[in-house]
């Protein structure tokens, strides 16, 4: 689901599965959306904003049109959070919330404890042989020290070890209990997603069964129990070959990004390096949990059919009684220095040839960031500037795009084209970066700036008029700054002006501000050239 720019998923993956339900729309559609919400304000949108005796931030909306409620909690912590020697953690922990607690996920709470127990005494061992191996490595006496081959008699002992006590508690485990509990009380849609600056848990419930979602919920952050932790890192590193290592393109997008941030956190992939993610404890998990799971880094979000004055008391007695973190979350302070030098990068691939520029933008919240998000939807969709040139009147491009994705603590504006057989990915950039300079240069029209406006302003309505899509944008708004940053939004864009996208044109799109992925269609043994040049 597509959050405007609260939306915290990357813009490598917009370019290639997602194109903004707006953009589908006629223009005459999108102005009657427009013109039939423009009375609203956020003033129409009744958010009661409470916090807890624990700190705990609460965002009420109520509607009593359907007798369900669309419910969810944000923690505000993502992979920006993380360290180098342990990224992946933030996306592990999405995936540890589900096990279950002392009384939830297990037949036996007492020998669970004592599985788990033994299991870590066994991995510690298991990483001392491995730190052996890793100098081994690093003296080149050996290639990978995750080779089986390259075990040593006393790690393979461990490995069996740990194996035995994996099964024994598997015995133990009520898989998925937690779903189960919701699914058999009409509850649906349990699920989460880890950025690079939040994690998300949500859920539909019926509007009667809510004190079951604050019990569920609060326990899991009150007594969340990290079985199967260990072999859950090899379900993370399945999805990580799968999602990344796997496609054509994964890898090569995951060292764009890489180059792209020279010192910021959001370096590193969302789900982790490999090598970190095989050598994650669950010590350092109970350090992260302690940390960025308290109470007063976390925000509950209600939509639907409740009474605020009943659910107010409701919550803090649930929710209330988990303790503070007195220490507070530590502050992502590393910030990107300026870039001085184009960056540019090319690989060759089992894969359509394409051209992705990215230039260093502002976070979602920057004053600058609705400008820019206006001239996205001005290059962007069937009917922006980039598909008219370069796909229907240069016939340069099959796809052609551009938009903002703008994050906690920074942002990227992104340009991406694919070329048509016959032309090649290095064609389509001058094409590219010529659009923008035409508006730096020249401006919109006002007809444009207005079309344009009409088309953010009905996306952004449209995020209201669910009770699960007001959710989510309220929860993506309180990781990323305050829930009022996402009513103001469609007044914001409003006021942009023809000189505000014009002066951001100028300033973010500098040369020395640009990196560029080109991506070639790797040569077969018979042919002299890549496919896709002249």
């Amino acid at each position: 689901m597509r959050q405007g720019r609260f939306r915290q998923s990357g813009w490598l993956t917009d370019i290639f599965i997602e194109r903004d339900t707006m953009i589908r729309r006629t223009a005459g559609t999108l102005v009657a959306a427009f013109l039939a919400l423009a009375a609203l304000s956020a003033q129409d949108i009744p958010v009661k904003a409470h916090t807890l005796s624990n700190g705990m931030r609460v965002l009420l909306v109520e509607r009593n049109d359907e007798p369900t409620i669309a419910a969810g909690w944000v923690a505000r912590v993502g992979s920006a959070n993380e360290h180098p020697g342990m990224t992946g953690m933030a996306h592990l922990f999405e995936h540890m919330m589900f096990k279950g607690t002392n009384t939830i996920g297990t037949r036996d709470a007492r020998r669970d404890a004592e599985l788990n127990a033994a299991q870590d005494q066994v991995q510690a061992q298991i990483r001392q042989e491995l730190d052996v191996l890793r100098e081994r490595q690093r003296r080149g006496d050996i290639a990978d020290l995750m080779d089986p081959l390259a075990r040593t008699p006393k790690l393979q002992q461990l490995l069996d070890e740990f194996a035995r006590l994996v099964k024994e508690q598997r015995a133990l485990i009520v898989k998925d209990e937690l779903d189960k509990l919701y699914k058999q009380e009409g509850a649906r849609g349990l699920n989460a997603n880890t950025t690079k600056d939040r994690t998300f848990y949500h859920i539909e419930v019926p509007a009667n069964k809510l004190e079951l979602w604050a019990w569920l919920e609060s326990d899991r952050l009150k007594n969340a129990v990290f079985r199967e932790f260990y072999s859950e890192r090899e379900v993370v590193l399945e999805e990580r070959r799968q999602r990344t290592d796997a496609t054509p393109t994964g890898k090569a997008f995951e060292s764009f990004e890489a180059m792209i941030w020279q010192a910021h956190p959001y370096s590193w992939p969302v789900i982790g390096w490999i090598s970190d993610i095989t050598q994650l404890s669950r010590e350092q998990a109970n350090a992260f949990f302690a940390t960025y799971y308290a109470p007063n880094n976390l925000t509950a979000i209600l939509v639907g059919d409740f009474q605020s004055s009943e659910v107010l008391p409701m919550l803090e007695r649930y929710f209330g009684r988990i303790p503070a973190n007195p220490k507070g979350v530590p502050q992502v302070i590393t910030q990107e220095p300026p870039q001085i030098a184009e960056q540019r990068m090319t690989v060759e691939l089992e894969a359509n040839p394409m051209l992705a520029a990215s230039f260093k933008a502002v976070p979602g919240v920057h004053k600058d960031a609705a400008a820019l998000d206006v001239l996205g939807a001005v290059l962007n969709g069937q009917s922006g500037r980039l598909h008219k040139e370069l796909v229907l009147k240069q016939k340069l491009a099959t796809t052609a795009g551009g938009g903002l994705s703008g994050m906690k603590y920074g942002g990227t504006f992104y340009l991406s084209a694919q070329p048509v057989p016959g032309r090649s990915p290095e064609e389509l950039e001058s094409a590219l970066y010529a659009e923008v300079e035409k508006i730096a240069k020249a401006g919109v029209s006002e007809q444009e700036l207005q079309k344009v406006k009409n088309q953010v302003q009905a996306s952004s309505y449209a995020r209201m008029e669910s009770a699960t899509g007001l959710r989510d944008a309220l929860a993506e708004a309180e990781a990323a700054g305050s829930y009022q940053d996402f009513l103001d939004e469609p007044a914001r864009l409003q006021a942009v002006t023809n000189q505000e996208i014009q002066r951001v044109a100028r300033l973010y799109f500098a040369k020395e501000n640009r990196n560029v992925l080109l991506v070639q269609r790797k040569a077969m043994p018979n042919q002299s050239m890549p496919q896709g040049g002249k």
